[in-house]
């Protein structure tokens, strides 16, 4: 009875190796015209997906159509789609990016939101040349993460210089630069350019002459900037940013201090609902809001 089920069992091998390889030669029959243009149709509903899906994203959390179930946009992207808030976040840039290169009239788009996601460190209007130099690298395809990555390492070290706009939110890369101590990842607000530094506006003050090694650009667009530079401004206190004047008041207490520097390592150019919520309180709290 073994012997015979192991015949059995060299039978089913044979057949499968038989079928496998019945695949492999059907595979490599050349499509037809018809299966030409479908595969075709099909790439460019793939090299979109990405886009319309960003683009879809942009809109709900913009629009706040979620709100009638979910508290805020990150519960409705891991409650409905099963992405993190960041998973959402890079295809709402990728997006970006897509429209941005496509205006430009790129003759290769992106198929996928993690080929274009180095571009995010750059201006939008440097994007479009930086994508054009990697599909170069890349042989004149659509280039991958790797080598648009690698391009636009080769592209920032170009001379180094200051690419930076007055008004422009950056991020500070401390390295060993004692005046940045414990401002790693920190966003600031460039009040004034020079040849090599900007002088800066953080949450908790402002550091002049910062050399542009210690600066990242954050990819934000001129709206992304203006939100930010909102971010900590009421109408009524046109000229004053909201973190300041806390700052500035009665002595806080170590829990108001540690939640303004949470804000002032935010990664993203607005705040959440609870966010909001919790300066806000804190402005009540200690006085500074008087309506």
């Amino acid at each position: 009875m073994l012997a015979s089920a192991g015949r059995g069992v060299e039978a089913i091998s044979r057949s499968e190796r038989f079928a496998i390889e019945v695949e492999v030669i059907q595979s490599s029959r050349p499509l037809s015209e018809e299966e030409v243009r479908d595969r075709e149709r099909l790439e460019r509903t793939v090299e979109r997906a990405f886009y319309q899906a960003g683009s879809a994203l942009q809109e709900l959390r913009d629009r706040r159509l979620y709100r009638d179930g979910y508290d805020s946009f990150e519960d409705y992207c891991r409650g409905r789609f099963g992405h993190s808030r960041q998973k959402a976040n890079y295809l709402i840039t990728g997006a970006a990016i897509y429209r941005t290169l496509s205006a430009a009239n790129c003759p290769l788009l992106p198929s996928s939101e993690y080929q274009v996601r180095p571009l995010a460190v750059l201006a939008p209007q440097q994007q479009p040349t930086v994508w054009n130099e990697a599909v170069a690298e890349a042989g004149g395809k659509t280039p991958d993460h790797r080598v648009v990555r690698e391009t636009v390492g080769k592209y920032r070290d170009k001379g180094k210089a200051n690419v930076f706009e007055v008004g422009e939110v950056v991020g500070i890369l401390a390295k060993d630069n004692p005046r940045l101590k414990g401002k790693n990842n920190c966003w600031a607000i460039v009040t004034a350019v020079h040849p090599r530094s900007c002088d800066l506006r953080l949450h908790d003050g402002a550091i002049d002459l910062v050399k542009i090694e210690y600066l990242k650009e954050l990819g934000y667009t001129e709206g992304d900037c203006q939100t930010v530079r909102r971010l900590c401004e009421r109408k009524a206190l046109a000229t004053r940013d909201r973190l300041s004047r806390l700052r500035e008041g009665e002595e806080l207490e170590d829990t108001a201090l540690a939640f303004l520097g949470i804000l002032g390592k935010l990664q993203r150019p607005y705040l959440s609902e609870l966010e909001e919520g919790m300066l806000t309180m804190l402005e009540k709290y200690y006085g500074v809001v008087t309506d």
